[in-house]
């Protein structure tokens, strides 16, 4: 099936995509983190490494690896389970998650940085176009994240909960994955963003409201979706 879906697929070199890009001059542009900005999963890599860190207690680790077991057998969804995911820090300071994400993320996902990627944020932000960050991975994870590519706190919208007198509870803001995506930006005030970047079948809701969307590193789902809409691709670990 990827076969002849791969036939079907327009795939833009790196300078085809930023030619595109410019030619379109977004006012918003809105991306995907994870798998789009660069290679890692920062959500799931995060919350496998907290609990070897111990991080949360055991019974909440035992938990939790209950769940995400379920989730890959199909019986707990995708929201459910990013919620989760950031749920299960309730009670500790939000001061040791912020210092556990940097390290994270500079040991773990910087590495996997699509340079190209970053070339083209830092084109888009120059340029004076609005840049949002939708992400189902927890929010401290991503704002650090964010720190190298430019995009305030206050123009990400990813999974967070309620914090109080510094610590984090249970009490869910937003769960951005799916529909969600699109309900996220949608409540920010960004019903039609001009380009939206995204790299799974989780990113169809907001690509579909973009002006252009844009495919990158698209999975075999996306890709199918890609094919029939017509939608040019970027595949940055081969054609950067």
């Amino acid at each position: 099936m990827l076969e002849s879906v791969e036939m079907e697929l327009r795939i833009w070199t790196a300078d085809e995509m930023r030619q595109a890009v410019r030619m379109l001059n977004p006012r918003i542009a809105v991306f995907d983190c994870d798998g789009t900005l660069w290679g890692g999963d920062a959500g799931m890599g995060f919350m496998d490494w907290s609990l070897e860190q111990g991080l949360v207690s055991r019974s909440m680790s035992d938990w939790m690896n209950a769940r995400y077991r379920l989730y890959k057998l199909g019986e707990v969804d995708e929201t459910t389970i990013c919620g989760e995911m950031v749920q299960m820090y309730t009670g500790l300071r939000e001061s040791e998650l912020r210092s556990a994400t940097s390290i994270f993320y500079h040991q773990f996902i910087e590495p996997t940085i699509f340079p190209t990627m970053v070339t083209l944020v830092e084109e888009l932000g120059n340029s004076g176009a609005e840049l949002w960050a939708v992400s189902s991975t927890n929010h401290w994870a991503i704002e650090e994240a964010m720190k190298q590519y430019g995009i305030p706190p206050e123009r990400i919208l990813a999974t967070e909960v309620r914090v109080v007198n510094g610590l984090v509870t249970s009490e869910l803001i937003r769960i951005p994955s799916g529909n969600g995506k699109r309900t996220a930006l949608i409540e920010a005030g960004i019903a039609a963003p001009d380009a939206v970047f995204g790299n799974s079948i989780h990113d169809l809701a907001m690509l579909k409201i973009a002006k252009q969307a844009f495919p990158i590193n698209p999975s075999e789902e996306l890709r199918e979706v890609a094919a029939e809409s017509g939608w040019p691709v970027f595949l940055p670990l081969e054609r950067a």
